[in-house]
């Protein structure tokens, strides 16, 4: 690193926010967890106003925006704000892994929950930020899909950029 670039890193530092070396770059990186905890087995929550509020708290104008389950049996996803959307997704999803028979699963035993982890896997999309705001097509929102919930859940929100 250059003594211009180490001074900024210092001063990053000091200011909290988690400056990172990429590509020989000093990129901003922010961190943030969500808690959930949804009263049914399944659900759609729209997590788009508290992304862009992570996003808002990191400073960064220009990056990436990681938002993860941290659980493996639930998914984040980018798509429409349509409530028959999201009942079309949860009966697409239900066909390609029915929940029961519990039976047809080598992995149920201890929780019965192998259609879950198979729903999850099929889930999924990246966020960019441009200009400090989530770069979104035009009906494009941020999603949490629950495919086995009644507890407590987290969801990481991570932000990666200038």
């Amino acid at each position: 690193i250059s003594g211009r670039r180490a001074i900024r890193l210092y001063h990053r530092v000091l200011r909290n926010q988690n400056p990172i070396l990429l590509g020989g770059q000093i990129v901003k990186s922010y961190r943030k967890e969500l808690h959930i905890n949804l009263p049914r087995r399944r659900g759609v929550v729209n997590i788009t106003p508290q992304v862009q509020q992570a996003v808002d708290e990191s400073g960064v104008r220009e990056g990436l925006v990681l938002v993860n389950p941290m659980h493996i049996t639930a998914s984040v996803f980018i798509n429409d704000n349509e409530s028959g959307l999201h009942h079309d997704f949860e009966v697409w999803l239900e066909k390609l892994a029915p929940e029961k028979p519990y039976s047809q699963y080598r992995h149920n035993g201890y929780e019965d929950n192998a259609d879950a982890h198979l729903k999850r896997t099929v889930m999924g999309r990246e966020s960019v930020v441009t200009d400090g705001r989530l770069d979104f097509g035009t009906w494009e929102q941020i999603f949490y899909f629950e495919f086995d919930g009644l507890r407590d859940k987290r969801i990481l929100i991570k932000v990666i950029g200038e």
